[in-house]
């Protein structure tokens, strides 16, 4: 890697501003890849402890609320942990600030970009290429923060999405269940998937198709159905399946990956699940763990739980998550496919949001969700865990962001430090170190 940069630096010297004319070769070692059931780069087995990073292409813009020397420090203090795989959103969907929403957007319209956020893109992988990292990126959302399924389908005529903290989460769901079946939504989407697959990094001059600092291309964040019946079903395999396709055929060179939760974000159906990863075009297995979010302990459990050790709250929600862990690790053996754990979260004691408020629950469940990755047991198909998510140097100023705010961890609808690891958290960062 380090013979790549100083190659692209020299040619970028030679060529000033023609960046098209630098041609680097690439070798089939140089991305990372599947081969019989595990990730390798080279001829190594690739296993990783990462972080999510979701706004890491809006810190590298030159525009609102990029900050670029912030980028490089975060980018430098992740690596020094050895956490060199990040997971980061592509951009946001919409034309006027929402209070769920991140801001600023990608896309302000159908096809109509930011020119700055997709500076911020290039730059971003740019500065982690540099560093011998990889990206996940992810297209799309199933959440309002991100506009997402919701701003499509505005775009494709449904009316005006729900935000679900103002009109209630079921409305929010029943009104998102649409882009399931929605082929305009849809076809909007694949637009933008061909947009960016498609594009060329402007600062290296080349085509994100070529370039190793991606790992994975994947469909969305936390995409789902949002509906039980089989129509809406059909639809959410036929929309994944079909994306995964046009992914491969616009790119040989990376992975894709779906964004799921897990049997949680297919409708409870572990057999859906399981029929979406079976497709050719789908190369490893994704989950999330969320046990507040998912009410496998309360917050008032949380609130009371001011240590943090050995409480019967943390022992339940240990052995639920490795429960659900074994589940979808048989799918992957079944499937001979890698599966990472790609989101998991916990808040700060007493459900604090204070930076300075201690962690020690958290430490304990992250021990021990980090412990698979040392357990024989696991070794053979858990390929990688990303925790949630990664703040580094953030200063919040308010409970719920605002433009202008520092961006951390948690994204707009959230409060700001629920799940947030910060550069000050030594407890929690020596428990994240990986090498």
């Amino acid at each position: 890697m380090k013979k790549l940069y100083f190659a692209l630096t020299a040619c970028l010297s030679a060529a000033v501003w023609l960046p098209t004319a630098c041609s680097i070769p690439l070798a089939p070692a140089d991305f990372v890849r599947v081969e019989d059931g595990r990730l390798l780069r080279g001829e190594a087995h690739y296993r990783f402890v990462g972080a999510n990073f979701w706004y890491g292409a809006l810190l590298a813009s030159e525009g609102q609320g990029g900050d670029r020397k912030r980028l490089a420090a975060e980018l430098d203090s992740l690596h020094a942990l050895g956490l060199d795989n990040l997971r980061v959103l592509v951009g946001a969907e919409g034309s006027m600030p929402k209070r769920s929403l991140v801001w600023p957007t990608l896309q302000t319209a159908p096809g109509v970009y930011n020119d700055t956020i997709l500076a911020g893109l290039d730059w971003l992988l740019k500065e982690m290429g540099a560093r011998g990292m990889t990206a996940v990126l992810y297209l799309n959302n199933s959440w309002e923060w991100s506009g997402g399924y919701g701003q499509y389908l505005e775009w494709a005529g449904q009316g005006s999405a729900p935000d679900p903290t103002d009109d209630g989460y079921r409305t929010y769901c029943d009104y998102v269940a649409h882009f399931a079946t929605n082929a305009v939504a849809q076809q909007l989407y694949q637009e933008h998937v061909r947009q960016i697959v498609g594009r060329t990094n402007r600062y290296t001059g080349r085509p994100y198709t070529d370039d190793p600092a991606i790992m994975a291309w994947q469909l969305g964040n936390e995409p789902r159905a949002f509906a039980a019946d089989s129509l809406t079903k059909e639809g959410f395999v036929h929309w994944l399946t079909a994306t995964a396709a046009l992914i491969k055929e616009l790119d040989s060179h990376h992975l894709v990956s779906v964004g799921s939760e897990g049997y949680v974000g297919c409708e409870m159906d572990v057999a859906l699940y399981e029929r979406i990863h079976e497709d050719p075009h789908i190369d490893y297995l994704t989950i999330h763990i969320w046990p507040m979010n998912w009410g496998w302990l309360t917050r008032d459990e949380m609130r009371a739980d001011s240590l943090g050790t050995d409480t019967a709250a943390m022992a339940r929600v240990c052995r639920y998550s490795r429960d659900y862990l074994e589940t979808h690790l048989q799918i992957a053996e079944r499937q001979r496919k890698p599966l990472v754990i790609e989101e998991f979260g916990y808040a700060r004691d007493g459900l604090s949001f204070d930076l300075s408020s201690s962690s020690r629950a958290r430490d304990t469940y992250y021990k021990f969700i980090l412990g698979w990755m040392q357990d024989p047991a696991y070794s053979e198909w858990l390929a990688g865990i990303n925790f949630w998510a990664w703040s580094g140097l953030a200063q919040p100023r308010h409970i719920r962001w605002q433009p202008y705010d520092d961006y951390c961890g948690d994204p707009a609808q959230e409060e700001q430090g629920l799940f947030s690891v910060f550069a000050s958290d030594s407890s929690t960062l020596q428990i994240l170190t990986f090498r």
